[in-house]
């Protein structure tokens, strides 16, 4: 299934004038003979195509829009909707919603179980655009550890907030106010 995709892909690409016809045979065995992956990135490593060409590539060879995810700043609460794993499993990454539609951009928009295992964690009907895998995980990740990151030192700030709200009010058992909300100068205030 996998070699069927590649030789269509590649064809899509000879289609589309961005590699001669006679070079598909050629390129299919050297990608088979490389440490890559996937055809895609094997193409862009060898200088074959850039990545405009292989965006345009694959919206031909999935009949849905591209999308550059390189550079996009994704809204950290439409992530949050799907585990992790779940997205680099199947390559994808949620893009935007519009009322009932959300749109999510996938490395292989025509996986027959991506609707079901999106349908899983959202009720919004899905709209498929196709964008490099590499990219879209490496999205994924990026958001993931610095989300990670975040929740650390949010929650770190909660509990230093919480902490002081308990002092707030607290006297010691001379009847002395710990923290006086009235002074700002919080290094008086626990003296």
């Amino acid at each position: 299934m996998k070699d069927n995709f590649e030789i269509k892909f590649l064809n899509v690409l000879a289609e589309l004038k961005f590699m001669p016809i006679d070079d598909v045979v050629q390129l299919l065995a050297s990608y088979h003979e490389s440490d890559a992956d996937q055809i895609e990135d094997f193409l862009l490593t060898e200088g074959v195509i850039d990545q405009e060409q292989l965006l345009e590539a694959l919206s031909e060879y999935y009949q849905v829009p591209s999308f550059e995810v390189v550079g996009y700043f994704f809204e950290r609460h439409l992530i949050r909707m799907f585990p992790k794993e779940l997205l680099l499993r199947n390559e994808m990454i949620p893009l935007q919603v519009d009322e009932n539609m959300m749109i999510m951009v996938a490395a292989n928009p025509n996986n027959p179980d991506l609707l079901f295992e999106i349908g899983e964690h959202v009720s919004y009907d899905i709209r498929f655009y196709v964008g490099v895998a590499r990219d879209i995980c490496d999205a994924v990740k990026e958001f993931h550890d610095t989300a990670d990151t975040e929740d650390e030192q949010d929650q770190d700030l909660r509990q230093e907030h919480l902490l002081m709200g308990e002092f707030l009010f607290v006297e010691d058992e001379d009847g002395d106010v710990l923290y006086d909300i009235e002074n700002d100068d919080e290094e008086d205030s626990f003296e």
